[in-house]
């Protein structure tokens, strides 16, 4: 336990890319403008990761979470409670602090977190768990 999968060679000063690295169920990945920390649904697999909880940490203390889903995540999730009754027999799909992106994976999930700070549309999506 705690043995990645998948390291990301440590990135030289001035070199962008993230890295990883397990913490026991967790694998957190470090950037340049926040650290994100990923409890993959089951899968241990990075690259297929389609249902996560993320913490996120931003520089400024703060701390913030979502759910994050694949599109096929969805989809099946669905289909299983058309199966189960869940959710009125798969009629529906609700998650407070969801975020549903189309393609899987830790790398894809941390470029869309990279890309909604620097947009300004972060904080409309994740859900800010300390407050000043």
């Amino acid at each position: 336990m705690g043995q990645p999968l998948r390291q990301t060679a440590l990135p030289q000063a001035h070199d962008p890319r993230p890295q990883g690295g397990w913490d026991k169920s967790w694998y957190q990945v470090h950037t340049d403008t926040f650290e994100a920390s990923f409890l993959p649904n089951e899968v241990m697999d990075l690259d297929a990761v389609c249902n996560a909880d993320v913490l996120v940490h931003l520089p400024d203390g703060s701390q913030w979470s979502a759910t994050v889903f694949t599109v096929a995540e969805v989809e099946r999730l669905l289909a299983s409670w058309a199966g189960s009754g869940e959710a009125l027999g798969g009629a529906y799909f609700r998650v407070p602090d969801a975020l549903i992106v189309r393609d899987s994976g830790i790398d894809n999930i941390t470029q869309v977190i990279s890309k909604l700070i620097e947009t300004d549309t972060f904080a409309a999506i994740f859900q800010r768990l300390n407050h000043e």
